[in-house]
């Protein structure tokens, strides 16, 4: 029944003669409660869109931190790779230098392990200085001889003195290359920790922005989808309605069924059509139909013909209203007047093309477009 009302008021509204029929059979096509189901789903939908849009306006503040983060441990992980070839570097100097000890001690060790040979033959290398300087008498033979013994003495003294050196030399350098090497595998660890806490944090990047992005898409078509077929049923029954209408050519009547068929419309702000419109961008569409050309402005369609007395509109009357009661000049609003107290408009963001009273308190006049 109340599917039957609405269409035989809109029915109505498009009738061109004054008198409605006592009885108008519900056109063929959806019926109002098919595009009324429609409609709220896509509000249903578009909810849960707001919802998930909202939702990855805070996820996508997560995913900068987490790029932040990502790219901290990139370069974590290269200052990483810098300190191992550093200390694979000093390794490599450090062993340089151990081999180069120890190849000095093992030269000294030779001469000493033969100055023990020497030694441990009867002084070997002492006795023929020893037979030759016995040959020398006296005190000058005497002192000879003892210079002589003095300088080997002091020779073997030196070749203990640089294997000595050559072992403490030796020990600090191992010492050096151990730590060097200790050094070069903790950097070598840390940089497979640091690679992989960053492959896991890119992964993770990379795993949610794709979840986030394919829920979107997927619930802003199905959005789509259902807007488009709350649009298709809005079509089709005005069109089964605008049958309804019978004859009618004057130029209000034209701008008047045409506003009829765009129900269900968005709003959008400075939008003038196909699929969205503001206020004056209907009302210019509307008579644009009927040969009128008129301003996308509320400003200059108040001056677009005669101004109207409110108790002799007619159909496709223009309807303006102002902040301030009697004032123009504080025009913010429009709509088409399509009869029986009731006009077609495009109220405000969030809602949709649709029928609705003249009768406001902000309304101020009326004016007919030519």
């Amino acid at each position: 029944m109340r599917a039957f009302r609405a269409g035989l008021l809109v029915a109505c509204l498009l009738a061109t003669c004054p008198p409605c029929p006592p009885a108008v059979a519900e056109p063929r096509g959806p019926s109002a409660r098919d595009v009324k189901k429609a409609r709220q789903l896509v509000r249903h939908r578009s909810h849960q869109l707001s919802k998930t849009t909202a939702a990855l306006v805070t996820a996508q503040s997560r995913l900068d931190r987490l790029a932040a983060e990502v790219e901290r441990l990139v370069e974590a992980y290269n200052g990483e790779m810098v300190r191992l070839h550093r200390a694979e570097q000093a390794h490599q100097q450090a062993t340089a230098r151990l081999a180069a000890a120890d190849a000095e001690v093992e030269r000294a060790r030779q001469d000493v392990a033969l100055l023990a040979a020497e030694s441990y033959g009867g002084l070997g290398t002492v006795k023929p200085y020893m037979a030759m300087l016995a040959d020398r008498g006296g005190t000058e033979g005497f002192l000879h001889r003892a210079s002589v013994l003095g300088y080997l003495e002091e020779e073997q003294a030196a070749v203990m003195r640089r294997l000595r050196d050559a072992q403490e030399v030796a020990t600090i350098l191992r010492t050096q290359a151990a730590r060097a090497h200790a050094e070069r595998l903790a950097a070598a660890e840390s940089v497979r920790k640091a690679k992989i806490a960053a492959e896991k944090a890119v992964a993770r990047q990379r795993r949610e922005t794709k979840e986030l992005m394919a829920r979107k898409t997927t619930l802003q078509r199905k959005v789509n989808a259902a807007r488009a077929r709350a649009r298709l049923l809005a079509r089709r029954r005005n069109a089964a309605l605008s049958g309804l209408v019978r004859g009618g050519s004057r130029l209000g009547d034209v701008a008047a069924n045409w506003a009829l068929t765009q129900l269900g419309k968005p709003y959008v702000w400075a939008a003038a059509g196909p699929d969205t419109y503001d206020c004056s961008g209907l009302t210019m569409r509307a008579w644009e139909k009927a040969g009128v050309r008129l301003d996308h402005w509320t400003g200059t369609q108040w001056t677009s013909g005669p101004h109207v007395p409110l108790d002799q509109l007619r159909r496709g009357d223009l309807l303006f209203f102002a902040h301030v009661s009697g004032d123009p000049s504080t025009i913010h609003h429009v709509g088409i007047y399509v009869g029986r107290g009731q006009m077609v408009h495009a109220p405000q963001t969030g809602d949709v093309v649709r029928v609705a009273s003249i009768w406001r308190g902000d309304l101020v006049g009326a004016t007919r477009p030519r």
